[in-house]
């Protein structure tokens, strides 16, 4: 990699001028909206201005912050090495996949809100019940992304790899794995996104911490400038996680020209 590209690829993402230009309008219509909304019959708890926002900002607890944070990264983790296992076992039987293939499908096929409630039926643990519902939720998807990058590796590089009689260990680790680090990187990407939307919805229902949980009193106090708070912080912090999981990209690929 070029060090001017090295550079970049390590470098805090910015905005590009028209985001930040709809942006900087977006926020001067709401506060706008939130200065006249008594004069046009809107009650003005429901268009709260900036200055409401910042203090509820202001008032943010970071250990609920770092809670939803290590809830998500433990149960990707989780959800990662069961899935890529699963791949590794549908890779290396067609009979397995057959047979277990379609509950995977099954499982997929099963809303998020469906999951939560049998976790609150099902389990007494609260984290428990938030990991559980990751699990079957970012686990299935990232044991199709493996399985399809594990069968994107060529038959000739699989053949030439197996001529100097590799054990199953090397094969995977000098062949398989380099072979589909992009593609599971980039299902990190998407699960990531998914997970911190779905650990949100499954910490309204029982949890005494987390984001997900300060949303929830927000709408019982009908806090609208809590309520935006509270997703300010969540999109901040996916946009961190985001622009981690890219440095660790470029570091994992950097054998790359481009």
């Amino acid at each position: 990699m070029l060090p001017e590209r090295k550079a970049s690829a390590y470098a805090f993402p910015r905005l590009p001028r028209e985001a930040v230009v709809s942006l900087v309008v977006l926020a001067l219509l709401w506060e706008g909206l939130s200065y006249f909304a008594p004069h046009l019959g809107i009650a003005p708890i429901a268009v709260p201005g900036f200055g409401k926002i910042a203090r509820s900002l202001a008032s943010v607890t970071p250990v609920d912050v770092a809670v939803t944070l290590v809830r998500v990264i433990v149960s990707l983790v989780i959800s990662f090495v069961c899935g890529l296992l699963l791949a590794i076992w549908f890779y290396r039987s067609e009979a397995v996949e057959r047979y277990v293939g379609p509950l995977v499908r099954l499982l997929m096929a099963v809303p998020v809100i469906s999951w939560i409630l049998f976790a609150v039926l099902w389990f007494k643990s609260t984290e428990f019940r938030i990991c559980f519902v990751l699990v079957v939720t970012c686990g299935p998807i990232f044991m199709v992304d493996a399985l399809d990058a594990l069968r994107g590796v060529s038959r000739e590089l699989r053949q030439m790899v197996r001529s100097f009689r590799p054990t199953p260990l090397q094969l995977f680790t000098k062949l398989l794995l380099p072979a589909t680090t992009p593609a599971l990187l980039t299902s990190w990407k998407i699960n990531l996104s998914l997970a911190i939307r779905v650990v949100t919805i499954a910490e309204l229902v029982g949890a005494t911490t987390g984001i997900g949980h300060q949303l929830a009193i927000a709408e019982e106090l009908f806090s609208v400038a809590d309520v935006f708070a509270w997703t300010i912080v969540l999109v901040g912090a996916l946009f961190v996680l985001e622009w981690v999981l890219t440095r660790i990209e470029a570091r994992a690929l950097r054998w790359r020209v481009s």
